[in-house]
């Protein structure tokens, strides 16, 4: 059954719709970068373009500000997540050129993690638009 009040993803921002490309991508290639056999070809290539995903969907989000939620010029805590990742993947990338390979998979899981699966989590949350889809049109509780 359509239901109107369901915004379409095609109606949001540009910017918005870019972030959410970029971070389901992240979310979904994330686990095959990280679980591939590490120096083969298929973990440097899809850490690449994960790594891309990553860098893009941070500084995208750099772009969405939102001042109806506790912000300083728009930024909202979840822009913390922002600079974590630059920061993170900066890590990895560098611990990875000084042949730190227990760092990089550290320093690289721990980006996933915060990066992908926390910030996934604020998404979630009723009031924002994968929170509103989730809960309130998809299961009806909130």
């Amino acid at each position: 059954m359509h239901n109107p009040s369901v915004i379409s993803p095609l109606d949001l921002p540009w910017v918005i719709l870019v972030h959410l490309m970029l971070a389901v991508g992240a979310l979904l290639l994330g686990p095959f970068a990280l679980r591939a056999r590490k120096g083969s070809g298929l973990h440097r290539s899809s850490g690449y373009v994960w790594i891309m995903l990553m860098l893009g969907a941070a500084l995208s989000s750099a772009f969405i500000r939102d001042r109806h939620l506790p912000n300083i010029a728009g930024y909202t805590p979840i822009h913390v997540l922002t600079v974590l990742t630059l920061v993170g993947v900066s890590s990895g990338l560098w611990h990875i050129r000084q042949r730190r390979i227990t760092a990089h998979r550290q320093t690289m899981w721990r980006v996933y993690l915060s990066g992908c699966i926390g910030a996934g989590a604020f998404t979630l949350l009723p009031g924002r638009y994968l929170g509103n889809l989730l809960w309130h049109h998809t299961l009806g509780w909130v």
